[in-house]
């Protein structure tokens, strides 16, 4: 059986479908897409904490689909700019991840990662998969994919 691990960079994804579309992502969709396309073994949503209802509901309704939630603390800088970054942890996640799936999925439209991808695919034998925004993706994250997938009208509510 295909043993899949998912990892989304919230706020990337948040930012990226609200910018491209003026619409939210569909969580529960991609969880339908990719659970039948084999066994997702890990599925983690890195996220900022912030105290509102909405994020809770959110991720309440992300934890109920079979996400585990890691949560680090918004911080607002004295010149108006946020900082919630989750590159570091994801990387971590994914490399200790790799070693025991078929694919790795990550949702993000950061750069950052193409080194990642790019280790992950010479170090093991896992399919690369991203899924973003287009238009907001960048090209070097997408070159290093196995596949990239799309953010479009089906992916949004």
């Amino acid at each position: 059986m295909n043993k899949i691990a998912l990892f989304v960079d919230v706020q990337n994804i948040y930012y990226t479908t609200r910018q491209a579309y003026g619409r939210q992502f569909n969580y529960r969709k991609l969880w339908q897409i990719i659970s039948q396309q084999g066994t997702i073994t890990q599925a983690t949503a890195y996220a900022t904490q912030r105290d509102d209802d909405g994020q809770h509901k959110f991720q309440s309704a992300l934890k109920h689909m079979g996400f585990s939630v890691k949560l680090k603390p918004f911080i607002q800088r004295i010149d108006g700019s946020a900082k919630g970054d989750w590159d570091v942890g994801i990387t971590i996640d994914v490399l200790d991840a790799a070693k025991e799936v078929d694919r790795v999925i990550l949702l993000s439209g950061d750069g950052d990662f193409d080194l990642l991808l790019e280790k992950v695919n010479l170090q093991y034998d896992v399919r690369t998969e991203v899924y973003g925004v287009p238009a907001l993706t960048a090209k070097s994250l997408i070159d290093e994919a196995s596949v990239f997938h799309p953010i479009d009208e089906d992916l949004l509510l």
